[in-house]
């Protein structure tokens, strides 16, 4: 039990390798992908009553003891993002079996999603800024074959831009881990917290913090570092969006919430509040786009936008409650935009287009997607008691506590722009007369429909079973409010 935080990477790593050697045999590749997705969300579950119940879990790689080897570090925060990441991973695995077409299957795609979840898992659990960096660097490698495979004329096109824009950012973060190091004379991650405590007065402590924001801004998507993305992630077909838009700009959140609740609470006054400007900017410029267009994957990726401006402007309010919001918030995201994304993609499947004014009247023939569709959006929106409400209540709670005025009522606005922009997606594709007759055979959808209600299904559970996951979150929170926890779990003071 003492490397129970080693599994939810050993599992999906191990299986990446034996289905690099069964690439010929699509069932071979669909049966290893769905065990493995599997035993990494059974590896999840038990680690987090684990930490539940005894505390953070952490292991010294080699035995190497922190702050001189590498350490992985499995606080709620982490496990909490772990499993819900590895749930995503495992129902878009499901949904592909009809959707990703058997040519993208021969050419290594479950493999690569095996390695982008090892990744994302590693980037959650590690407790070792360049080891970060490391997990990080394999998350996008993934994310770089799997935006081109298939070879279509858009992905290409798209891929350039994503993988330029990503090739920058890694190389800024190494300069940036570089300074660190320079300042601190530690990579681990508590061992740096506590050296930066003696130190926080310097104003270099400022700089990294701006150039952190940089790095992991640009791979969160915060304004206006977010003009690759809407693009990009229009590129590849639905599985490989919904696991883009539920997880790749969340480790970039993820990131920021971790540097700066343990390394950059020092000068609050100048990186709050430039995080706080920068995430109301995020807001704004994603609610334009989710209004302007008229095309179903372009309103739902703009939604990402605005929802990393949310969970930034909660990290940004820096109190208790906001973290916890921020929490409830990024982890009903990452569900309900999978959801949304694998729903969208059979709306895109049936209807032979993402361009809403080719579509309408789909409700006649698919009732269960259109209603299932419809309260993910409700969702989405965080109307009560859906997943989205408590997140975005305990943010703007806070945000009106702190004095921040401004910026709780544009979250709030923003709730009636994202409610506006997908229940208008829902009635046209569903509800208005189409410009042509639906064909009389009904396309056969139950396959993809499945995984995407069991999201759905998840969602409406964590928003109606708020009080059954709160002491899971306060347990993060505290941790994250308290670094000194982590500190002394890592160093073993």
């Amino acid at each position: 039990m003492i490397n129970l935080p080693v599994l939810p990477i050993l599992i999906p790593l191990i299986a990446a390798i034996v289905l690099l050697f069964v690439s010929k045999s699509v069932l071979a590749q669909r049966v290893v992908s769905v065990i493995a997705s599997a035993s990494t969300v059974v590896s999840a579950l038990i680690l987090m009553a684990k930490v539940k119940s005894d505390g953070i879990q952490t292991v010294d790689m080699g035995s190497w003891p922190a702050p001189f080897g590498i350490t992985l570090v499995s606080d709620m925060l982490s496990i909490l993002l772990v499993l819900t990441a590895s749930i995503i991973t495992l129902c878009v695995v499901l949904y592909s079996f009809r959707s990703i077409g058997n040519g993208r299957e021969r050419f290594y795609y479950y493999p690569i999603v095996q390695f982008l979840l090892l990744g994302v898992n590693g980037s959650f659990t590690t407790g070792d800024i360049f080891n970060l960096f490391v997990f990080f660097e394999i998350m996008l490698m993934s994310s770089y074959v799997l935006i081109v495979i298939g070879s279509t004329k858009i992905q290409l096109r798209e891929s350039i831009k994503y993988i330029l824009v990503n090739v920058i950012s890694s190389a800024i973060f190494v300069i940036a881990v570089g300074f660190l190091y320079s300042v601190t004379g530690s990579l681990n991650m508590a061992h740096i917290s506590a050296r930066i405590s003696e130190i926080s007065t310097e104003p270099i402590i400022t700089v990294l913090a701006v150039l952190f924001l940089i790095v992991f801004g640009l791979k969160g998507a915060i304004f206006p570092l977010y003009f690759w993305l809407p693009g990009s992630y229009a590129a590849p077909p639905a599985p490989i969006l919904a696991l883009f838009g539920s997880l790749l700009t969340k480790v970039g959140i993820y990131a920021i919430l971790r540097t700066y609740t343990l390394f950059f609470y020092h000068d609050q006054p100048f990186t709050h509040d430039l995080m706080s400007l920068l995430a109301l900017l995020t807001i704004v410029a994603g609610v334009i786009g989710a209004l302007a267009y008229r095309d179903v994957k372009q309103i739902l990726i703009y939604n990402i936008i605005i929802a990393v401006g949310v969970l930034l402007f909660g990290i940004a309010t820096m109190t208790e409650e906001s973290i916890a919001g921020t929490l409830f918030y990024l982890i009903h995201d990452m569900i309900v935009k999978a959801a949304l994304f694998l729903l969208g993609g059979i709306i895109i499947y049936i209807a032979g287009t993402s361009n809403l004014t080719k579509m309408g009247g789909l409700i006649r023939q698919y009732p269960a997607l259109g209603w299932t569709f419809l309260l993910a959006s409700f969702a989405l929106a965080g109307i009560p008691p859906l997943s989205g409400f408590t997140g975005k209540l305990l943010i703007v709670r806070a945000g009106f506590s702190e004095g921040e005025y401004v910026g709780s009522i544009v979250v709030l606005l923003s709730s009636l722009a994202v409610l506006y922009s997908v229940v208008n997606l829902f009635m046209e594709a569903f509800w208005k007369t189409p410009e042509t007759p639906l064909p009389d055979v009904k396309k056969q959808t139950g396959s993809l429909f499945i995984p995407a209600a069991v999201l759905v299904l998840l969602s409406v559970l964590y928003g109606v079973g708020t009080e059954a996951v709160y002491p899971y979150v306060m347990q993060a929170v505290d941790t994250l409010i308290h670094p000194e926890i982590y500190i002394d779990a890592v160093l073993k003071e």
